[in-house]
């Protein structure tokens, strides 16, 4: 029986070109997988950005329909006590109820600061 055999390199140089091609390999599928997620970025990115002008110009025009509607409850309360309180006294007690919602706005508020300030100072008692 006749075995052919081929021979391959072997030595210090077979080995060193091995490991040099498999780590050309490695690098150019490196960079190749790199330029694959770096265009998948900017695609996903194209994407949102495109996605947060619709969404910005939807949250500013439902601003600004709700601005008009508490204009109209506004409107419509001064309208609605006007005969029982007079014009002045409509105008009084709606200006007031404004200052008081306003008020406890900015207690809601002032006691958030607070919880955050307290939590950025490291204080475990912040909820």
């Amino acid at each position: 029986m006749i075995e052919n055999k081929v021979q391959t390199e072997e030595g210090p140089e077979a080995e060193e070109d091995t490991l040099l091609g498999g780590a050309r390999a490695l690098l150019e599928d490196g960079q190749s997988l790199l330029t694959a997620e770096l265009e998948f970025q900017k695609a996903r990115a194209g994407f949102v950005l495109g996605r947060a002008k619709s969404i910005l110009a939807l949250a500013a025009l439902a601003l600004a329909l709700l601005f008009f509607a508490l204009m109209a409850l506004v409107m419509g309360l001064l309208l609605a006590l006007a005969p029982l309180v007079g014009p002045w006294g409509a105008l009084a007690i709606v200006v007031l109820g404004l200052l008081a919602l306003t008020g406890l706005c900015l207690l809601g508020v002032l006691g958030r600061v607070r919880a955050v300030t307290r939590a950025l100072k490291g204080r475990s008692d912040a909820t």
